[in-house]
Formats: C-alpha cells, structure tokens, sequence
C-alpha cells in the first residue's frame, strides 16, 4: 500500500508553468532569469497559501539549471534538478524564522555565506515567516543583505509585510502576491480531478472556492476531506454538508417569505436550520452575503463581482430585478447591526428571530426619496389628515363674532349656581381677543343690531378692568417687592435649604451644600463655588428645588445661580506629623476623661 500524499504537496508546481494565478510574479522571473538580471535579495510577500515558498524553490532550482529552457524554466532531467527535487542539494538553503529567530540563527546563515557553491552557479537561501525575527536578528542581517557574495541569492518570504524593518525592504526587490480567484481555483481543482478519477460537481468545487478564500492550499486540504468523507463523489449536496453551509436555496426562500411578509413561514424555515445545527451567526452572515449578492447583480457593470456558481447566476439575476435596493440596503444595516450584537445577546435565537420580525416588516417602515440627486431614506408613517374649514364671508364672521359676544353678557347675567356659573366664568376669562379683532367704530349699516351688541361688551371690558384694578392694588398693598439679596441673608436662605435636605434624609447633599461657599454677584446672581466636579454635580443635582426656594426666599422670580469650580491643594496631608504617645494620650483623655482616672487608679505611666 502506497504511503499517502496531501494533494498540496503532490501537486506542488515544479515549473513557473505551472503555478496558478500569479502571472504577473512568474513572468517577471522568467525573463529576469533570460536576462540575467537577477537581483541579490527578494521578498515575496501575500496571504497565506497562495504560492510565495513555491515560487522561491522553483527560482532556487532554476537559476542553478544545467541546460535551461528558452522560456526560462528548468529542465527536471539535469543533476541539479533531480537533486533539487530529492531534496539532496547543498545550494539551497531554507530557515525557518519563526522557530529560528535570534541573533544566533541568523549568524551562523551569514557564516555559511562566506561559503561557494561547490556545484552549481548560485546558493539559495529561502528565510521564510521572516516576519518573525527579532529587531536584534534583522540589525545583525542588513550588513550581509545590502552588499552578499555574487553567488548569494537571498529570498524573504511573509505573510505581514509591514511588521519588516524599512530597512530590509528598501534592500529587497519586492514581490506582492495576490489572492488566486475562484476561477482559477475551480479549474485546478479540476484538473486535480480528472487526473484522480475523482467526480466532481462544478458547483461543488466553486463552494470550496468560496470557503477557501483564495487559499490554494487550502482548497486542496478541504477537497481531501470531502474525497475522503464521499468515497470519490463530490456532489454539490455532500460539499454543503461537509463545510457546514447552508444551501442558497433556503436564502431565495427566505427572502420571498419576507417580500410577502409572511413571518410564520420564515420563523418556521429559521427553525428548520437551526434544528440542522447552524448556529444563528452562520445564518445571518450568510443571509448578509446573499443580499450583498443580489445588490452586485442589479447593475451590469458590477455583474463581474458576482463570485457564486454558474448554476445560481441567473437566478440571482432574475432576483435582483424584483427586490428593491431601498430594501436590500436597509436589510444589510440590520443584518450588520444584528451581526455585531450577536456576541453580546443572552438569548442568541430570539435576538435572530428578532431580526428576521425586523426584516418581515421592514417594506412598510422605509423608502429611499431622491431629493435633488441625494438618495435619502424616509419613513413611512399613516399620513395625518388636516380638517376642512369652510371659508366664511367677512359679514357672517363679524355677525357670528357679535352674536358670541351677546350670548356671554347674557350668560354673565345669569345665577351663579352650579354649572351655569362655571361655563359663564370659562367664556368671560378670554373676551379680549374676540374684541380686538372687530373694528373700532363698525358702520351700523353693516352689522344688523350692532348698537345694542356692543354696548353690552363695553360694559363687560369695563367689569373686567375694575377686577384687574384691584388684583394690581392688592399686589402693591402686599409685600411683593423684590428683597435686597445680601450675603448674610443669603447664608439663611442656603441654611433653610439644607434643613430641608436633612429632613430627606439626602446626608450626602447636606454635606456637600456645607462645604460652599457663596458670593452674591449682583441682586439676580449669586455664585456658589464648590471644591470640585464632584462637589459641582451633588449641587447641581437639586438645581430645580434650589432655584425655586431661592426666588420665593428673596421674592425674585429672576435669581439664579452660577456654579464655579477652585479645586483647593490638600495640604493637610503634606504636613500632618504623626502624634507621640503622650499626645495621643491627652487627646484621648479629652474625649474620654475617665481614662485619665483608670491610669491614675492602676498607677500606669506612659512609655
């Protein structure tokens, strides 16, 4: 039985031919190589998986090539190849810098620099995760980086190129790898395939696309398992199974539970994953994707970035057209929002039922309004109906206005028992403005009866002045005059306030309300400074009940007050000098004299 090889490794690139999705990286080697313009030190940099430790052994194996070809790629029949390939030349050198990376590591490599090639034009040294040395390791590299032997080719390789000193970048001929697409991916998983005997769905191999995120080698790992977990079949339904994602089917469903609001079959399907074992994460970031989808799939010009298998396309297409972008805009906010609380919510499937409750609705809470260009969203509310007045003549609302005035004097006349008394007082508090509005003098011939109707109101403003003359006198009989605020009698008011916060029992304001102190600024401002922040905000706390015992106090109803901050330096602390026993002994026989007396009886003396 043959030992088993990952495909990762089995179908590692040997040629620059071979390596998937970065032309523009393999190109530019080739004809460097042709050209013998190579430079001393390189970094290839890029996620994970995408092919930079590859590209530096392929470069390694082909610069010290016996018979290379014209396209600058190794011939893998020549001594150097076949000892590259077993693994078995002494012109390659690779470190790991992640479990190498101390001053020491990187010594010894410069040591074996000093060192020519025995065969072969070159020595390949391959530093790969060099990210990870220490800024001693990097100090004691530059040196040989910047000015190596002819025969020395240097080859850095990171997943995070800004964790490297500038340094060392400014020294390397710098190469950025980027993500392989889905195409491309698809289609080595599928000469993989073929070359296996493996059967494989299209959609299938575009969904290990999708969950490898542009990582080769990561599709390889999750098509093992999947060949594995199928005995040979990968089927788009066991693929699912397997990554544990959730069939676009049940999103297209969902979605048209929504459009029709209908709720109970979309708690009911939600209920359905879950019984399936995806967690409510899973379900709203996937329904977030799927909407991001059918967004990308309403115009044209962004079709391209519709990274979903060919079975799905024109179904997202024909989805799109249907579904408007005011709801897909505001159901990714929500769905975003719902994402990020996620984590923090006790009941995890309530708060995504809540979502989708959200959502179900969500048709009739908003729309997008293009006001002059600037796409805004509004809400939708039950539009508010204004009541209908009939316009009126101008002689039937003077008419109306002088039959309203008749029928008060008439009521004013009346006795004032019960509720006839009441509704006379209601009508005659507010005449004034029905008055104002008619004319001084109206002519007879306009208002029918006019004589007799306003004579009766004159007599009725002139009751009515008679009582607002007396309200007057009364005020200024009676002490309501404003009273001089002094700052002795300002110290009363503020007593009188914090006996009533004692009598609350609110100790702590009472406390603070001590500790101020007050100035009068002038007779409506008086200014209260307080020792800090916190002292500010316990008087600020009852801003209210002060205000107002301070304008009844002083008969103002103008007074206020400003509160002012003089944080004081504690200098009690800095020079307090700790009591001797003898002082500690009086004052304590000054609080408690009997002490003195039980000394005297036990004949103690002090230390």
């Amino acid at each position: 039985m043959d030992k088993f090889v990952v495909s990762a490794r089995k179908y590692r690139p040997q040629n620059f031919s071979t390596v998937v999705g970065q032309a523009h990286i393999t190109t530019t080697l080739k004809n460097a190589i042709k050209n013998n313009q190579l430079a001393h030190a390189f970094l290839f940099c890029g996620p994970r998986g995408v092919g930079k430790t590859t590209c530096a052994r392929i470069l390694a194996k082909t610069i010290n090539c016996e018979n290379q070809t014209k396209d600058g790629e190794a011939c893998n029949v020549c001594n150097s190849c076949v000892s590259f390939d077993a693994g078995t030349s002494l012109n390659i050198h690779e470190l790991d810098a992640a479990s190498n990376n101390s001053v020491d590591d990187i010594r010894s490599l410069v040591e074996q620099v000093r060192f020519a090639p025995q065969a072969g034009k070159y020595k390949v040294y391959i530093v790969d995760e060099v990210h990870m040395l220490s800024a001693s390791a990097f100090n004691a590299f530059l040196k040989t980086l910047e000015e190596p032997p002819p025969y020395a080719i240097f080859i850095l390789a990171t997943t995070e190129k800004h964790k490297i000193l500038p340094t060392i970048l400014s020294r390397c001929q710098i190469f950025d790898f980027k993500r392989i697409t889905n195409g491309d991916t698809v289609e080595h998983l599928q000469e993989i395939c073929d070359k296996e005997g493996i059967k494989a769905d299209k959609a299938a191999l575009h969904v290990i696309a999708q969950k490898s995120e542009g990582c080769m080698r990561d599709s390889l790992s999750i098509l093992d398992k999947i060949v594995s977990f199928t005995n040979g079949a990968v089927t788009y339904t066991n693929t699912l199974e397997h990554l544990n994602i959730l069939d676009e089917d049940y999103y297209f469903k969902l979605l048209d539970y929504l459009q029709q609001q209908d709720l109970s079959s979309a708690l009911l399907m939600y209920d359905e994953i879950n019984r399936k074992g995806f967690e409510g994460d899973t379900v709203l970031d996937g329904f977030a994707e799927f909407l991001r989808n059918l967004l990308v799939s309403r115009d044209a010009k962004v079709a391209m970035l519709l990274e979903v298998a060919e079975d799905f396309k024109q179904k997202y297409l024909q989805t799109a057209q249907k579904i408007p972008a005011a709801y897909i805009i505001s159901a990714l906010n929500i769905l975003n929002e719902a994402e990020l609380n996620y984590k923090q919510s006790r009941n995890k499937r309530l708060h995504v039922e809540l979502t989708i409750i959200k959502l179900s609705y969500l048709q009739q809470a908003l729309e997008l309004v293009n006001n002059d260009g600037v796409v805004t969203k509004k809400k939708i509310i039950d539009g508010v109906k204004t009541i209908a007045f009939r316009a009126l003549p101008v002689e039937k609302l003077k008419q109306s206005t002088t039959e309203k005035l008749t029928e008060t004097v008439v009521q004013r006349k009346q006795p004032a028992t019960g509720t006839a008394q009441r509704e006379a007082t209601l009508i005659i508090e507010e005449p004034s403005p029905i008055i104002k509005k008619l004319p001084v003098n109206p002519p007879a011939s306009n208002l029918p009866g006019a004589t007799a109707a306003i004579a009766t109101p004159k007599t009725t403003l002139g009751s009515l002045n008679k009582i607002r003359q007396q309200i007057a006198q009364q005020n200024k009989n009676g002490n309501n005059e404003a009273m001089q605020v002094t700052e002795d009698e300002l110290y009363v008011c503020w007593g009188q306030f914090i006996e009533k916060l004692r009598l609350k029992s609110n100790f702590s304001a009472v406390t603070n309300f001590k500790a101020a102190e007050l100035k009068v600024i002038d007779n409506n401002t008086i200014e209260i400074i307080t020792q800090g922040e916190i002292h500010k905000a316990f008087i600020e706390v009852e801003r209210a009940q002060l205000v107002t015992h301070l304008q009844q106090h002083f008969n103002n109803r103008v007074l206020t007050y400003q509160v002012l901050v003089i944080e004081k330096e504690d200098t009690a602390v800095a020079t307090q000098v700790p009591l001797t026993r003898k002082q500690q002994y009086l004052k304590i026989i000054e609080e408690y004299p009997l002490i003195k007396e039980l000394k005297e009886r036990l004949k103690l003396e002090l230390d």
